[in-house]
Parts: C-alpha cells; sequence; structure tokens
C-alpha cells in the first residue's frame, strides 16, 4: 500500500468512525453537556501530548490566529452540546441531516461573510436543501420530543456554520494545532456551563465507562489525529466528498443499529440535503481543503 493509499485509508477511517458517534451516544445516560465535557478533555489531552511529542506548536502562529481559534473553540463546544441533545430527542438520523445544513447555510451567506459570488451549482444546491429540510420537518410534531430534537438540530447547524467561519480566519497555524486548541477551548466552554448549571459529572460504572471511552479516545482523539495528520495530503474535492462518509454511515447506522427508520418522503428529503450538501463542495474546484471539524 503506497503512501497515498494510506493517507485515504486513515480519512475514511475516520469518517465512518464519526458516524457511529449517534450509536455510542445512546448506550450513554449522562446529558450532552456531559459527553462533550467527557469527549472534549479526553481528545484535547491526547492531541496536546502528539503536539508536544512532535514539538510543533507554534506561538506567533496561534497569537495571530487567536480570535479565528477562540470562535472555532466555542462553536464547536455548542454545536457538539445541540447535536447530541438532538441525538437524544429526534433521534440520530434527523439530527444528523439538520446538522449537515450548516455548510449549505456558510454558502448562502457567502455574498455577504465573504464576498464570494453564489454560482448557479450552488443556488442549486441551497435550493436542494432547502426543499430536503422541508420534506423531512413536514410530517415531525413539532409538540413532542421530535420537535424539541429539531429546534437542537437547528441550533446545532447554526453553530457548524459558525465554526466553519471562524475556521476561515486561521491560516497560520497547522491544523492538528488547531484541532488541540479548538478542542481545549470548548473543553473549558462546556465546564463553565456545568459549573453554572447541573455540576460536573459523576460517571458511573459498568459498560457505560466503555462507550464514554470509545467516544473520548477513539472518535475524538485518535479520529482527529488520523483526519488532520491525512487532510493536507489528499486533494480538495475528494476531501469535500469523502467528508459525506460521516453522515451517511450514521443514517445506516441509525437504520440498522437503533431501529430509526424515515418515511418516504423524509428519505426523499436525506438525499437532497446530502446530494445539495455534497454539490455545494463539488464546485469549490482549485480552492484548497479546509479545515472542517466533524462530529
Amino acid at each position: 500500500m503506497n503512501g497515498k493509499s494510506i493517507q485515504y485509508l486513515k480519512f475514511i477511517t475516520a469518517m465512518v468512525l464519526w458516524g457511529f458517534n449517534g450509536w455510542l451516544a445512546a448506550h450513554i445516560s449522562l446529558s450532552s453537556a456531559e459527553i462533550v465535557f467527557v469527549r472534549t478533555l479526553i481528545g484535547g489531552l491526547m492531541l496536546l501530548v502528539i503536539v508536544l511529542l512532535r514539538r510543533s506548536f507554534d506561538v506567533s502562529a496561534f497569537k495571530a490566529d487567536l480570535t479565528g481559534i477562540v470562535g472555532s473553540g466555542l462553536f464547536l463546544g455548542l454545536n457538539w452540546i445541540s447535536l447530541f441533545s438532538a441525538y437524544q430527542y429526534a433521534g440520530v438520523s434527523l439530527a444528523t441531516l439538520t446538522n449537515y445544513c450548516g455548510p449549505i447555510l456558510v454558502i448562502a451567506l457567502s455574498p455577504v461573510l465573504f464576498r464570494e459570488k453564489l454560482s448557479l451549482n450552488r443556488i442549486a444546491a441551497v435550493l436542494l436543501v432547502a426543499i430536503g429540510m422541508v420534506c423531512i420537518s413536514g410530517s415531525i410534531d413539532r409538540s413532542g420530543d421530535v420537535g424539541k430534537g429539531m429546534i437542537f438540530g437547528a441550533a446545532a447547524a447554526l453553530s457548524y456554520a459558525g465554526l466553519i467561519i471562524f475556521n476561515k480566519r486561521i491560516t497560520h497555524t497547522g491544523g492538528m494545532e488547531a484541532a488541540m486548541c479548538e478542542l481545549l477551548i470548548a473543553f473549558l466552554v462546556v465546564t463553565v456551563d456545568l459549573l453554572c448549571t447541573t455540576g460536573l459529572p459523576h460517571l458511573h460504572g459498568g459498560s457505560e465507562l466503555w462507550y464514554l471511552a470509545v467516544i473520548g479516545f477513539v472518535n475524538t482523539g485518535l479520529c482527529y489525529h488520523l483526519y488532520c495528520s491525512s487532510l493536507q495530503q489528499l486533494p480538495g474535492q475528494t476531501v469535500a466528498l469523502l467528508c459525506y462518509i460521516d453522515p451517511l454511515t450514521a443514517l445506516f447506522v441509525s437504520g440498522v443499529l437503533l431501529g430509526e427508520h424515515l418515511g418516504a418522503v423524509q428519505l426523499i428529503g436525506a438525499v437532497l440535503i446530502l446530494g445539495g450538501a455534497m454539490l455545494g463542495e463539488i464546485v469549490r474546484r482549485k480552492d484548497p481543503p479546509e479545515r472542517k471539524h466533524q462530529v
């Protein structure tokens, strides 16, 4: 296996493992904020160890990107809290689909935020995602838990958009170092939130600790390492398209392992949302790959 194949394998492995996050969360009784607390603590410390061993942290680069890194860390924490809350109320399928409207929101606002012109392909992408959201939400009882979950999903999408926007301001710091900083900042944000509300989590024994360990060590620390170390070695369009292995895996896992089933109209909505999101990525052409932090 040559070097490029290894990079593909690392990137795809990270995407597939991230698709199991909702399934892992379903086996953990902690609140969404408590799960994020454990995840950011373990993942942040793992990346910190790797960065220290590599001696790759550049203080001057960090200072130059301070606003982007702090903003990204804040929105990363908010995104994960909202997304894991959406998992609990709306299920993995609907939460994942709603969350992935975030990148399309950035595309829709790009003329204002980045002074970029909207191409016909990107306009079509925005319309497809909008129609898809109408399809998946049309049959939802908004007075019940699923409706509450969709609200959390919308919050996840908005914070995902904020994460992407602030990540665009990181131009000096390497991917691994930026991810480490953002995870640790997200950990501080969640810690303050818990101290002001319910207090720090009390971990229970048994199998739950194994699920927490997997989501922290494997699906956060290891996956971020695989993701960041392979990102710059792969073509930009390839990265953009491979990122959608994550939500596709999540939909498959939710159907097979969690017994979640979308109706016919909602399935059409899922196809429109993911298809529109992929279309929005394809038209980037020669743009360099961006740091996109997954769930």
